[in-house]
């Protein structure tokens, strides 16, 4: 069985939103987006970022900025950072707005500011590293060598009451950048979903009226209009190295585009059990460990009509060929899917208990499983990142840790502690002293 929630996890912090977008920002720093609409209800529409760390015993979340964006909700969102800064797409209504999120290093005693932008060394600047003696292990299943030790700095730097003079801290101004529509539904349009490639080059939105649109970015200037699908764009995701993307809709269709026209694009088909009809969810592309130019592709499936007991499913495909690969059965609706960076691990969010799951990626056998981990459906995941791609990340003793969001406007965390096993040196081992014990022991009694 998995292991169920360690009593220091749960609920890291509370907003006066729904929360519908979850983006890492940088390595340690999260962002939050929702709202309750254009309705006067009260209820504000925006963003906030949050600082992680851990303080030796739990995960601990610090506000860092609140930004609102008035009238309109922020329904998805997606994040690229270059050298200086960071881009945020937030999908309002039927645009997309970019925003500009400019670091700023100040000193944690008087508020000063120090520097502003943003490269990996001055971001590295913030946390001393300091010599250990010994690998130990690190946040997510990371090896911790001797120079990248960090424990120490994250405690000195988040405070045991030493040193605040000289402790420096980011904050970060959010500037309103460019704008455009994305979706041309004749009623209600919607942007239902924006990505960027990894590459940073191209950047892809669908909603409502059924298009998967590739611009170029960050010009946000239209590339291409495929009328993908006949419904509602549910979901898009582009590959490790952009070359393809996912769409998944509402018609029931799941496909294969490559970003480059001359190429033919694939349809994920797969049988449903008993003739039941489904349709995909999400949609998630995770790198294969040691294998650089090998991706697995994961989705959710969810029953179309809720009759008799509803049953979902995470599927791994082999999306060179899109070919089914694994598939697990749950047992509800599924809502949420997140890949972690190095592609370990899968985690999966649940449509009516609020329940998060985490698999490992190759096989999808389930590690853990958090029943109840919100009071509604949870509406994103994110794994907090392994690969320090801006900055140290988040130093604890867990093997992994996912961020859930939901409508309840809450943001949680859930982790778990390494998995031990024997060393196949001592499994060996283990086996030939057996046999010897077992033959002793037959010539013992004359066998």
């Amino acid at each position: 069985m998995a292991p169920t929630r360690k009593p220091n996890d749960g609920l890291l912090a509370r907003v006066n939103f729904p929360l519908y977008a979850i983006e890492m920002l940088t390595s340690r720093h999260v962002l939050v987006a929702g709202g309750g609409g254009a309705s006067k209800t009260g209820v504000a529409n925006g963003f906030e970022i949050y600082e992680i760390y851990h303080n030796g015993e739990k995960y601990v979340a610090e506000e860092i900025i609140r930004h609102e964006t008035g009238p309109t909700v922020v329904m998805n969102c997606a994040i690229k950072n270059d050298e200086k800064r960071s881009l945020l797409l937030a999908g309002q209504e039927n645009h997309c707005q970019m925003y500009l999120v400019n670091p700023i290093i100040t000193s944690g005693a008087d508020g000063e500011t120090i520097g502003a932008g943003k490269t990996s060394e001055t971001l590295d600047s913030l946390r001393k590293r300091k010599a250990a003696p010994s690998q130990q292990p690190q946040a997510n299943g990371q090896v911790n060598h001797p120079k990248d030790s960090e424990q120490s700095a994250d405690k000195k730097l988040k405070g045991d009451g030493k040193d605040d003079r000289q402790r420096k801290r980011i904050r970060f101004e959010i500037k309103t950048g460019d704008s455009v529509q994305t979706d041309f539904t004749e009623n209600e349009p919607l942007q239902r979903v924006v990505r960027i490639s990894s590459n940073g080059k191209v950047m892809a939105t669908g909603g409502t009226d059924g298009h998967l649109r590739l611009w170029h970015f960050p010009k946000m200037t239209l590339i291409t209009a495929i009328l993908a699908h006949t419904n509602e764009i549910d979901d898009l995701c582009f590959s490790p190295d952009s070359k393809h993307i996912v769409s998944i809709a509402k018609d029931g269709l799941g496909m294969i585009w490559p970003v480059n026209p001359a190429k033919e694009s694939k349809k994920l088909v797969w049988d449903p059990p008993e003739g039941g009809k489904y349709l995909l969810k999400r949609c998630r592309y995770g790198v294969i460990e040691g294998q650089k130019d090998k991706h697995r592709l994961f989705t959710l499936a969810n029953p179309l009509t809720r009759s008799g007991k509803t049953r979902g499913y995470l599927q791994q495909w082999d999306p060179e060929v899109g070919r089914l690969t694994r598939v697990v059965e749950i047992d509800e609706a599924l809502a949420a899917l997140a890949v972690r960076d190095d592609g370990r691990f899968v985690a999966i969010g649940t449509m009516f208990s609020g329940s998060v799951s985490i698999y490992i990626a190759f096989s999808l056998q389930q590690v853990m499983h958090i029943p109840n981990a919100h009071a509604m459906f949870v509406t994103g995941l994110e794994f907090l990142p392994v690969t320090n791609f801006d900055g140290p990340a988040v130093t604890a003793d867990t093997e992994a840790a996912v961020l859930s969001i939901s409508v309840d406007n809450r943001v949680c965390i859930h982790s778990f502690q390494f998995r031990h096993s024997l060393p196949a040196w001592v499994a060996i081992f283990a086996i030939i002293l057996i046999l010897c014990i077992t033959f002793c022991f037959c010539s013992y009694i004359g066998l």
